[in-house]
């Protein structure tokens, strides 16, 4: 790789924001990301597979495949750890030259802020935020963030409050957290001037999933994120900073959960253990078994000759579209290590639930929470409160007592029913329209088809740096 040469002028300052789900269908209910479309310019994203948030945010930041910087989904199977991890936060897991390399490389001193976008801890970039929970040693989990430099916690925590992680994500996700990341960004922006500001806003993710990308609550939604971000598009447009937003994916509607590892249990490769009375999914010993991420499936097969046994396992499952071997990976720029023997890609009308166990009455304690670190694998129904239990909202105020009287609470309250989940996505798209797009302020700077794999160097362009 050649270096970037130096730049001789300041760079054009710019805001990048991901607008998780954005696609030209809810585009029309957002008519002031719609102004700036029409005043700048638009067009179709290509997006990587698996298409969710981790590895798609490496790939705009790296300019490569998830074969190439590692990150082959929200989580996956560490082998040498014995254990299947989701939402880490550790940016030394993402290799390859990041945006902020290759733009201090042509302009020493050029300054990053990350506001919310993932991997986002240990990064070398100037200003970062990003959730993280306090993990109390009673066990309590309190909402907060993380922030470097360490003086940015507070100041923040002053003008907006604490971080609100309960609104970020379960039951209780709404707009209230897009809110305050876009007060953060608009703050850190006023006062620390950044040449480039990341921006995550999470609010479409919530109501899609749980009502379908057709549903009015959808729409809404999207009305609801255009005015929150409009004045953060006032200040970018103030400063004169070129404007990109840009979706990883877009949300599609699903009526069929695919219950994979159960699948894969009834065939004899899922191992589980038990203690007092629920079952844990044994990775360590399991022939097979599949880390479960919206409408993909990585499934690691730990001896070679179970190979074939585990695909005549899935063989006809109602909701597989593919079972990708090396080849299969290979073609779609999955092929690295940490990916499954096998990857799964689900049918347009499904998606992979996590669930091993055959007989919710050994289901594990952590099913029925929002718990996205101990689960092996994502859970959706966590957006939801269980509708089979007439005292749920009673039990949730209960363990809201207990938590402010700073007594340990358990917030049982998701269902173990996936049947309310109407979008997902994780699979490309059939379509543009249902595809992700990226809009900039500036006219002509995105025709045609942009590939996930050229935002990094576009925007290195629309700095000035490339």
């Amino acid at each position: 790789m050649t270096d970037t040469p130096t730049a001789t002028t300041s760079p054009t300052p710019l805001l990048v924001l991901d607008v998780v789900g954005l696609t030209p269908q809810l585009l029309a209910h957002m008519p002031r990301l719609q102004q700036l479309a029409r005043s700048g310019s638009q067009a179709p994203l290509s997006t990587v597979l698996p298409a969710v948030t981790c590895a798609a945010q490496s790939t705009f930041l790296t300019g490569t495949t998830p074969a190439e910087h590692g990150i082959v989904g929200n989580g996956w199977y560490f082998r040498d750890l014995g254990e299947v991890l989701l939402w880490r936060q550790h940016n030394g897991l993402v290799t390859g030259d990041k945006i902020w390399d290759a733009a201090r490389r042509a302009h020493p001193g050029y300054t990053v802020a990350n506001i919310c976008w993932w991997y986002a801890m240990g990064a070398d970039t100037d200003f970062t935020v990003t959730p993280r929970p306090v993990y109390y040693a009673d066990g309590r989990k309190e909402p907060d963030c993380y922030t470097r430099p360490p003086a940015l916690h507070d100041e923040l925590t002053e003008v907006f409050g604490t971080f609100p992680l309960f609104h970020f994500w379960g039951p209780g996700a709404d707009i209230v957290s897009s809110q305050w990341i876009v007060d953060a960004t608009r703050h850190i922006m006023r006062t620390r001037h950044p040449d480039l500001a990341l921006c995550y806003v999470p609010h479409l993710d919530y109501d899609l999933q749980r009502y379908g990308p057709n549903d009015p609550r959808a729409y809404r939604a999207a009305a609801e994120l255009d005015d929150v971000l409009a004045p953060l598009l006032d200040d970018a447009q103030t400063e004169g900073r070129t404007v990109v937003a840009l979706s990883e994916y877009g949300i599609t509607k699903v009526s069929r959960a695919v219950d994979i590892n159960r699948t894969l249990r009834r065939a004899g490769l899922v191992e589980v253990h038990t203690q007092d009375g629920m079952e844990y999914l044994d990775p360590m010993t399991s022939r097979a078994f599949a880390v479960a991420d919206h409408q993909i499936a990585h499934i690691y097969v730990r001896r070679p000759e179970d190979l074939e046994v585990t695909r005549a396992a899935l063989d006809g499952l109602p909701g597989i579209a593919e079972l990708l071997d090396d080849e299969g990976k290979k073609a779609h720029g999955l092929d690295h290590p940490r990916s499954g023997e096998l990857v799964a890609v689900a049918e347009p009308d499904s998606w992979f639930t996590y669930y091993y166990w055959l007989d919710d009455a050994k289901a594990p304690d952590f099913a029925q929470l929002v718990e996205i670190h101990r689960k092996p694998g994502y859970d959706p129904v966590e957006l939801f409160m269980d509708p089979l239990d007439p005292y749920v909202r009673l039990k949730a105020g209960a363990a809201l007592a207990r938590k402010k009287l700073g007594m340990r609470y358990r917030m049982a309250v998701v269902p173990l029913d996936p049947s309310p989940i109407r979008g997902s996505h994780g699979r490309l798209p059939a379509s543009d329209e249902e595809g992700p797009l990226i809009l900039c302020s500036t006219p002509r700077a995105v025709t045609g088809r942009v590939a996930a794999t050229d935002v990094k160097s576009l925007l290195l362009q629309l700095a000035g740096l490339h």
